[in-house]
């Protein structure tokens, strides 16, 4: 077996890579509506609606929770018997809690959408259904809109538990050490919200046209310096406590990043590029060039892709030593 063959598959291995997919997808999800909560309560002056970061999280946080977890149910052994967990509960199970929370979530998610973009759905739908039904989901989203700020409030806790989940999701794992880490759901929130900023920004921009210069790009622009900064800090205090464990723990530590192929796409793909190339571009071009939409693109790319080989990492990386 090749050593590329040898990275993928090995004895301790229990989830695969399209289980990280997922936790890129449903950390996208989260961080795309945590970024809009705070423009939409903070940044943006008149109608959200009409903003273009606003439109590309109406399209971006449904699709990366509903296609992450149609990938976990075709994952699953048994994808017909999904529906069991749906609805039978179990408090001990951290896979049951977030399929919970899932559920609420989207619920919160689309109520929320709604609201905002109400009259657009509305003037969409007219002819295609019913006028009785129809004027119905319009009065109920004009009702809820009174209740936006506790809604948006508790939308917002919402995606801060469901970002962090899928950190707790592996850290469930005990028999590893590398997974078994309460920094994990840290780590994972803030590159849920990295991958939320760059998602936002390419296709706010690339897609939905927001103008460069808008106060709304201003503001994701400012916000993702911090952010990377600070997942590099955790990445760091996430390895060192590791290290200084000892045992097992400073064994996975060292299989991950001393050396091999899971060290070479940490130190290459993980830190050069999906977080030390991003701030460089930001911090050596013009103000001029970092507003075009091929530099936007281009870096926005690397970030996502970093923040996927993040979680591609942590997942494989972290099967390969057991307690």
């Amino acid at each position: 077996m090749s050593g590329f063959e040898s990275a993928f598959q090995f004895d301790s291995l229990v989830w695969d890579w399209i289980i990280a997919v997922y936790l890129f997808l449903a950390g996208m999800s989260a961080g795309a509506v945590m970024i809009a909560l705070y423009l939409k309560r903070r940044v943006i002056e008149g109608d959200p609606a009409n903003n273009g970061i606003m439109k590309a999280m109406a399209w971006l946080a449904p699709f990366g929770i509903i296609s992450g977890l149609t990938i976990l149910i075709f994952h699953l052994t048994k994808p017909l018997s999904f529906w069991k967990i749906m609805i039978f509960f179990n408090p001990t199970s951290v896979m049951s809690m977030g399929v919970i929370l899932f559920q609420v979530y989207m619920v919160v998610l689309f109520i929320w959408i709604g609201m905002i973009f109400r009259a657009p759905i509305m003037n969409w739908f007219d002819g295609k259904l019913p006028d009785g039904l129809l004027n119905w989901a319009d009065g109920l989203l004009i009702k809820l809109k009174n209740s936006s700020n506790a809604i948006e409030l508790f939308l917002g806790f919402l995606a801060i538990i469901l970002a962090a989940y899928t950190g707790f999701l592996l850290s469930a794992l005990k028999t590893y050490p590398m997974l078994n880490n309460p920094v994990l759901p840290i780590l994972f929130l803030f590159s849920s919200i990295s991958s939320g900023v760059a998602a936002c920004l390419m296709f706010g921009v690339l897609v939905f046209k927001e103008p460069a210069s808008s106060p709304s790009v201003s503001w994701v622009h400012y916000i993702e310096r911090p952010v990377v900064m600070f997942e590099l800090f955790v990445l760091v205090t996430f390895f060192t406590g590791l290290i200084f464990s000892g045992g097992q723990n400073e064994v996975a530590a060292w299989n991950a990043i001393g050396g091999g192929f899971w060290s070479n796409w940490f130190w290459f793909g993980v830190v050069l590029i999906g977080m030390v190339l991003p701030l460089v571009l930001n911090s050596i071009t013009s103000k001029q060039t970092r507003h075009s939409g091929g530099y936007i693109f281009v870096v926005t790319l690397l970030s996502l892709v970093g923040v996927l080989m993040l979680r591609t990492f942590i997942l494989y990386a972290g099967q390969m030593t057991v307690v």
